[in-house]
């Protein structure tokens, strides 16, 4: 099993909440923590040699710095050309990949990089997204079920989690009617209604049953709701520490798209995320 967390750093300030992230995380666990850094752009064109080389040294001076500012520790990389099929490929030897965002919430900036979500979809291990938001008042782990086994991954993930940071884990699943050309059924029938809920109740029931005698301190919240799931996700991850999803294989050909769900919680980061495959 692979023990190292990789840290995607860059100049940005949420670098450090990045890094700081990955620290607390490889300290509590037992695993070794890697900061690589890509410079990118580079195409071989002549004279860029040197160019190359100045961004290099300053590249590596950052990491440095990095290193400084947490204690030692930690070992650091390098890399020239593509970021994201860098970050990929070193995600194939990793336990976990954190990535920075600065996207600091709605209204004030604009939505995930496409980068970053690449990233995430296109990478062999966990992605952690950390947001560059104050965590401080925060409490609490959620994650998103809606009963594939890959769910059953997420939760597993933020079980871990939860009881690694003696939070209560929030467990979400959301249920939406089936849809209709407009205006065909503008009332659904409150049975209907009531059937859908107490079958994604006990869907959730089903994928929660074992966590109790693996976690006999985890604190579980439960809620079942209708809506739109990134929606109703993001509004309890309002005030989580970290939130936790499940995203399909696409295969090879579409290797760098998300699920439509976990697209839209990263372009829209309520809090740390996490990305589960």
């Amino acid at each position: 099993m692979a023990e190292k967390i990789i840290v995607g750093v860059s100049g940005a300030p949420v670098s450090d909440r990045a890094v700081d992230w990955a620290v607390a995380r490889g300290t509590a666990r037992g695993q070794s923590v890697e900061l690589i850094a890509v410079v990118g752009g580079v195409v071989g064109a002549v004279g860029e040699a040197s160019v190359l080389e100045r961004a290099t040294r300053s590249a590596q001076d950052m990491l440095d710095a990095q290193v400084a500012r947490v204690g030692g520790g930690l070992t650091t990389r390098v890399l020239s050309g593509n970021p994201v099929a860098h970050l990929i490929d070193a995600s194939m030897d990793a336990a976990l990949l954190v990535l920075g965002s600065d996207y600091r919430g709605p209204d004030r900036g604009p939505t995930r990089g496409a980068h970053g979500i690449r990233i995430a979809a296109g990478a062999h291990c966990p992605v952690v997204v950390v947001p560059d938001i104050d965590l401080e008042q925060r409490a609490g782990v959620v994650v998103g079920l809606d009963g594939s086994a890959i769910s059953e991954r997420a939760l597993a993930f933020a079980a871990a989690e939860a009881d690694r940071l003696g939070e209560k884990l929030v467990a979400v699943s959301v249920w939406s009617p089936l849809t209709a050309p407009r205006n065909t059924l503008a009332v659904y029938p409150e049975l209907y209604l009531a059937n859908m809920q107490a079958v994604t109740e006990e869907a959730q029931s089903l994928a929660l049953a074992g966590l109790a005698s693996q976690y006999p301190d985890l604190v579980i919240e439960r809620v079942v709701e209708k809506g739109y799931p990134s929606h109703v996700i993001n509004a309890h991850a309002a005030h989580a520490r970290l939130i936790v999803l499940g995203t399909h294989g696409r295969g090879a050909l579409a290797r760098f798209l998300l699920g439509s769900i976990s697209q839209e919680v990263l372009e829209r980061l309520a809090t740390v995320t996490a990305v589960v495959r």
